[in-house]
């Protein structure tokens, strides 16, 4: 992997550098004021949806410089490029490789404006890891689709404007995989209910979404019919492919190294325990291999060649993370670890009692530990399927 930088990109590194420093404030000082100024200031770069085509709006930059500017964002604890997360990671690649131009001038703009959120109706009650066994049914009524079924865990449902759906348009496809259309909905059709699932830690980010004769017009098709799975898979690919999760990562880290210098073991900050260092050692090294194998994946795309699979071993490594440093900060505060914000005993107002409960989040959301495993096995180390 050789990353050194041309004279431009080089450039661009120190424009990036130069424009952070005039308009990112401390993490303290940050109003909610500054947010609604940064978004606006970032959209006038074209640095949301920097990868994107210019002809759609977005920056049309090579991997090069997203990979440069992913990094100096993290490592300055910037806020999100955009507000539409689902939206820019991938609705809208998904609608820029597969949509009609009329979809484009419809969607695009107000996505890297961040008008409003999208949410992805994929899961159902009985086929999440085997996604493309889904049952949820569309069929066509002259120039409408008509929706019949359930989708669940829907991450944002509560508060979406539109959905990209799945459904299944043909009842006897040769192979599974065919036979599966991509719809875009709006969430307010008539006969859709959203029912919330609250969580451990007492959100409600997943739902329930039911769907009872929702009429859709054709014209909101997203690539042609039955080959929804084609769309699907390449709109995966963009949300996994990012690595811009290492620098999240490595925030809880530092914090949790914090965390461990506040509380005490046998009367000695818990940072002393050697048992507490190799803990963490370990923690670092796996996110360190997960940067290194983000490396080799922006590695692959600067020589042109498509990612796959192998996407799913860094998604597999994060859940993984999530959920054992949640775990261990609960564990070093000992007697307060069980308790929750407003409970004085705890740090940092239960904020890491909130990380350990809240993993689902994002453990469950691209595809479960189970799926990826899946993958991995199938798909990278030839295995037969399960």
């Amino acid at each position: 992997m050789d990353f050194t930088l041309t004279p431009e990109e080089q450039a661009f590194r120190d424009e990036v550098r130069a424009f952070l420093d005039e308009n990112l404030p401390p993490e303290a000082e940050r109003t909610p004021e500054f947010y609604g100024t940064w978004q606006k200031r970032v959209r006038e770069k074209r640095w949301v949806g920097f990868s994107w085509p210019r002809d759609v709006g977005g920056g049309g930059a090579s991997i090069m410089q997203q990979a440069i500017l992913k990094e100096e964002m993290a490592k300055r604890k910037a806020p999100p490029l955009g507000t539409c997360f689902m939206g820019l990671a991938w609705v809208g690649p998904a609608i820029i490789e597969y949509g009609t131009e009329e979809q484009k001038r419809r969607f695009i703009p107000d996505i890297l404006d961040g008008a409003y959120h999208w949410c992805t109706g994929y899961s159902e009650p009985d086929y999440g890891s085997d996604l493309a066994s889904l049952q949820c049914k569309a069929v066509r009524e002259g120039d409408a689709y008509v929706v019949n079924g359930q989708k669940i865990w829907t991450s944002i449902a509560v508060w979406s404007k539109w959905i990209i759906l799945l459904v299944r348009t043909s009842t006897n496809p040769r192979d599974k995989h065919d036979g599966i259309t991509c719809l875009l909905v709006p969430m307010d059709s008539e006969g859709i209910t959203v029912r919330p699932i609250k969580n451990m830690s007492g959100g409600a980010l997943f739902a329930e979404v039911f769907f009872d004769d929702v009429r859709v017009p054709v014209e909101n098709r997203l690539g042609a019919e039955g080959q929804g799975w084609k769309v699907t898979i390449s709109a995966l690919a963009h949300e996994r492919s990012s690595i811009a999760e290492v620098a999240s990562l490595m925030r809880h880290l530092e914090g949790l190294v914090a965390l461990a210098r506040e509380c005490t073991r046998n009367g000695r900050p818990a940072l002393h325990d050697p048992s507490v260092r190799r803990r963490l050692a370990r923690l670092e090294t796996r996110i360190e291999a997960m940067r290194t194998n983000g490396l080799r994946y922006l590695t692959k795309q600067l020589k042109g060649e498509p990612l796959s699979s192998e996407t799913s071993v860094n998604k597999l490594q994060r859940a993984a993370l999530e959920i054992e440093i949640g775990d261990m900060a609960v564990e070093l505060q000992g007697h307060a670890g069980p308790l929750t914000r407003g409970a004085s005993p705890a740090k940092a107002d239960g904020h890491w009692q909130h990380v350990a409960l809240a993993w689902p989040e994002v453990v469950i959301g691209g595809g479960t530990p189970n799926i990826q495993r899946n993958i991995i096995a199938e798909r990278i180390l030839g295995l037969p399927k399960d």
